[in-house]
């Protein structure tokens, strides 16, 4: 028999579970390198031979059929008398099968929800109030092999008794503790048996003192992030403070004001999820790759739905859910968008416009007027390429995200969108008690392919460089040297976009850094002088994460307070295990985009 080079062995053995790879793991050291690899060969062959056979045909699905589902609500408080108080939630996670569309078999998925029986996905919408205490105790009722591949690799929570499935609940945009913001390592697997290097408690606690805003919560487990995220873990949060947006008069209700979580999936004909299992570097990385698209769109847990609409505002809040898509959002019959809120703040008073961007992880609060429309459907599409910004066109089923039914009946609308929001603090550069210079980077093997990402040229576990103190601000240049836009978040912070530089002799200027890790080294600011990015006026608001375009610095103000009250936070954020601010394409978050950050005394 003719013996298979090292690199077929390992691209073709791709398809072992975290079990299966756990299981096998201690026979590395008595069994030689060559029996393990044919094992695995054959185990991966068995496993997956015929995989590309047996995926779905997505065309072969009917668009707009489901109807939009409005996901299950659980209040963060509790009323005694007339009087808000905390209340204490269990929101479980759970293996569960979930119908993607109406003629595609169930799927297996990872849900969140009260009970096995109630989990959805996305998971059910909380709701808060600002200032009202809500205590959460996240359980893992997971199974002990997940339901996609996922590589030992690159740097990824396992075990000690490689069992079990890691997982940490991290929401998104929330202002909270340390030890409840859901750090990567502080993972923890079924019935809390084994537990990361930092996980410190069953209950986290969000105090929910910030703005009033959009939040979204999902899995940040270390290195399996994107997998997780694949299964079905992900779920919104929204933050009131009636006293506040009620004279605003926006829409609300549950009927007009509904979260939209968008995000993609491939699948196979039997619905199970599909994710290639054979990395882009195969002898380096056997399963990760740099980006996962999937052909599906699907909104609040459906392909391509469909919502009938009465002629009057809806207020929507689009979460874009996806791993690495970028959505440029528009109305095929030319309807607006009208911006009341990016990410989790308000603006200062509403933006209009015909589309908008999001990048994976990004809010757009927007109230829609269908009154407005000429006609009675209006069909939600996207044309950003992927990767962004220099992929691949959309196509007939990417570049469809869900339609509109718009009831012919005129009716009178009691919402209205004011000439002005929340005003807060506008940005004050002379504030800043530090300037950083914060490098994208990306790394590929001999055949040009990326094998991981780094920010500052450094690993995740590399000692922490970014160490501030509460109540400042600070400037930080963002340098993308990478061919990427990469949707940076900063957990804990806000930040307003100053603007955006090209580089001018980037070349010059990258090879510089690749060699010295130093911007003002490499005399950055001979080289941030290109032409200037505008900043779209609805992002010029606070924000959590946004888009850090290749090749140019973007010039932000960061601010380690509330903005709010303009005060310092209400709890000690100085606590382990800190935070951290990575990109939010979660492939490269996983591998290993991210970077701790310290809130010192």
């Amino acid at each position: 028999m003719k013996a298979f080079p090292f690199k077929a062995y390992l691209s073709l053995s791709l398809s072992l579970t975290h079990t299966q790879y756990s299981r096998f793991l201690p026979l590395f050291s008595l069994v030689s390198m060559r029996r393990i690899l044919l094992f695995l060969l054959l185990l991966a062959h068995l496993g997956e031979l015929g995989a590309e056979d047996r995926l779905l045909n997505p065309s072969k699905l009917e668009m707009f059929v489901d109807e939009l589902p409005d996901m299950p609500k659980i209040q963060g408080f509790r009323m005694l008398n007339t009087s808000p108080k905390p209340k204490s939630l269990m929101i479980g996670m759970f293996k569960k099968k979930w119908k993607f569309h109406r003629d595609l078999p169930p799927t297996p998925v990872f849900a969140y929800g009260a009970s096995r029986r109630g989990a959805t996905v996305p998971g059910p919408t909380i709701e808060a109030l600002q200032g009202i205490d809500t205590y959460v105790t996240w359980k893992n009722f997971l199974p002990s092999k997940h339901i996609l591949p996922w590589d030992p690799t690159i740097p990824t929570a396992i075990p000690a008794t490689k069992t079990g499935i890691p997982t940490v609940v991290h929401l998104h945009g929330g202002m909270h503790e340390p030890a409840n913001d859901g750090n990567a390592n502080s993972w923890f697997t079924a019935g809390f048996k084994e537990k990361g290097p930092d996980w410190s408690k069953r209950t986290y606690h969000y105090n929910n003192n910030q703005q009033p805003g959009s939040l979204w919560y999902h899995d940040h487990a270390m290195g399996l992030t994107r997998v997780n995220l694949l299964a079905g873990l992900i779920g919104a949060y929204v933050i009131r403070h009636p006293e506040v947006e009620g004279p605003l008069e926006l829409p609300h209700g549950e009927e007009f004001d509904r979260p939209l979580i968008v995000f993609d999936r491939s699948f196979r004909k039997d619905g199970s999820i599909y994710m290639n299992s054979t990395g882009n570097n195969p002898s380096i990385h056997p399963q990760w790759q740099p980006e996962y698209f999937g052909d599906l769109i699907i909104v609040n847990g459906k392909a391509w739905p469909k919502m009938t609409v009465r002629r009057r505002k809806y207020r929507l809040r689009i979460i874009n859910a996806s791993n690495a898509r970028f959505f440029r959002l528009f109305f095929t019959n030319g309807l607006e968008f009208i911006h009341v809120a990016s990410d989790s703040t308000y603006l200062v008073e509403p933006v209009v416009t015909n589309a908008t961007l999001l990048a994976p992880s990004e809010i757009a609060d927007v109230v829609v007027d269908f009154s407005k429309s000429k006609t009675d459907e209006a069909v939600l599409a996207n044309d950003a390429p992927y990767p962004y910004p220099s992929g691949d066109p959309v196509n007939e089923l990417n570049g469809r995200v869900m339609k509109f039914t718009i009831k012919k009946e005129r009716e009178v609308d009691t919402w209205r969108v004011p000439d002005k929001l929340i005003q807060y603090p506008s940005p004050d550069l002379s504030s800043a008690t530090q300037t950083r210079y914060i490098a994208m980077y990306e790394y590929t093997s001999d055949t040009d392919e990326p094998t991981h990402l780094y920010i500052n040229g450094k690993p995740y576990e590399a000692p922490a460089t970014e160490t501030l103190k509460a109540g400042t601000s600070e400037i930080w240049n963002v340098i993308n040297l990478t061919e990427d836009n990469h949707p940076m978040h900063i957990h804990l912070a806000v930040f307003t976009v100053l603007d955006q530089t090209e580089l001018v002799k980037a070349e010059e200027f990258k090879a510089c850094m690749s060699k010295m890790n130093d911007a003002i080294k490499c005399q950055i600011s001979k080289h941030a002088r290109g032409k200037k990015l505008r900043v779209a006026a609805h992002e010029k608001g606070w924000k959590n994460v946004y888009k850090m375009t290749p090749g140019y610095v973007t010039r932000i103000l960061v601010r380690f307070s509330y903005i709010h009250s303009n005060t310092s936070y209400s709890f000690d954020p100085t606590g382990m295990p800190g935070y951290v601010y990575h990109c939010h394409i979660l492939d490269h978050e996983d591998n290993a985009m991210m970077r701790p950050l310290v809130v010192m005394k």
